[in-house]
């Protein structure tokens, strides 16, 4: 059996991001969103996913690249001197790692994610986290301890299998780097498998992040593998000043509104699913 996740990540960061989420999910194949609770548009985000109670919404947990939940008197070890979760993440690995005091706050800043997306009313479908942090042993530990009180159930493992994207005549542009990121994901699972947690088998998005397209995913369906797969985006209705540079969000919205991908998915038989899903079918 094949199934399928399509998630849209950075639900709640901007009007426009949110609308795609809508869109997707209504008239297209979105199956999932990931909230970021501290973001400027993630009250709209919370009332929309109310409206659509088929979507599944986990968190995308922010430990970098972004506005802290928590005051900056609070957790002052984690922040840049602008006030904001730091944008350098090989230091903030460090950081993370090494230094008892900033693993102390940067506890604290995710316990305040989950109880921020607690308090929302959503049902917690799974986490994930920005520019795919929870690879970092620290962090996924950390989610791991901390979710158990918030009744974490899945978790995205960032493994993309390299010998799919080449068949799909897209391979990765760094053989070694997508090698590097994918024994840690080895290791994330381990944990998550150790742990109880749900997890998905294989994930794409990462190679083309910012550039899942029509075409991309027409040519990837006939070779998606066996189990549960994940593709990830960042769809929008327009670009705006936080759109990353090279990203294409209404092209990505394109995608998952095409009936063309729609009609591919159902001639190969996939099943679009969510995380709950899976979990649920967990013994």
């Amino acid at each position: 059996m094949r199934r399928l996740i399509v998630t849209a990540d950075d639900f709640g960061s901007s009007p426009e991001v949110n609308q795609a989420v809508e869109m997707g999910h209504r008239q297209g194949i979105l199956t999932s969103a990931s909230l970021m609770v501290g973001a400027p548009a993630a009250r709209d985000a919370v009332e929309r996913a109310r409206r659509l109670p088929n979507l599944h919404v986990g968190l995308h947990l922010a430990v970098v690249d972004a506005h802290p939940s928590l005051s900056p008197r609070e957790v002052p070890g984690l922040l840049d001197p602008g006030g904001r979760l730091p944008t350098d993440l090989p230091a903030a690995g460090v950081r993370f790692f090494f230094l008892p005091a900033v693993r102390r706050e940067l506890a604290l800043e995710i316990r305040a994610q989950f109880e921020s997306f607690r308090a929302t009313g959503l049902t917690l479908d799974h986490v994930n986290a920005h520019h795919h942090m929870h690879l970092h042993p620290t962090v996924a530990e950390l989610i791991v301890r901390v979710g158990r009180d918030f009744g974490l159930k899945a978790v995205r493992v960032p493994a993309e299998p390299a010998g799919i994207l080449a068949r799909a005549g897209d391979p990765p542009r760094s053989l070694l780097g997508h090698r590097f990121v994918g024994w840690w994901a080895s290791l994330l699972r381990a944990r998550l498998r150790r742990a109880g947690l749900a997890c998905n088998d294989h994930v794409f998005g990462l190679a083309w992040t910012g550039s899942v397209t029509e075409e991309r995913v027409l040519r990837l369906i006939p070779h998606l593998p066996e189990g549960l797969s994940e593709i990830f985006c960042h769809p929008a209705t327009a670009a705006n000043d936080a759109t990353p540079p090279g990203f294409r969000p209404t092209e990505e919205l394109r995608a998952l509104t095409s009936p063309a991908v729609s009609r591919r998915l159902a001639e190969h038989e996939i099943r679009l699913v969510g995380f709950g899903d899976l979990a649920a079918a967990r013994p």
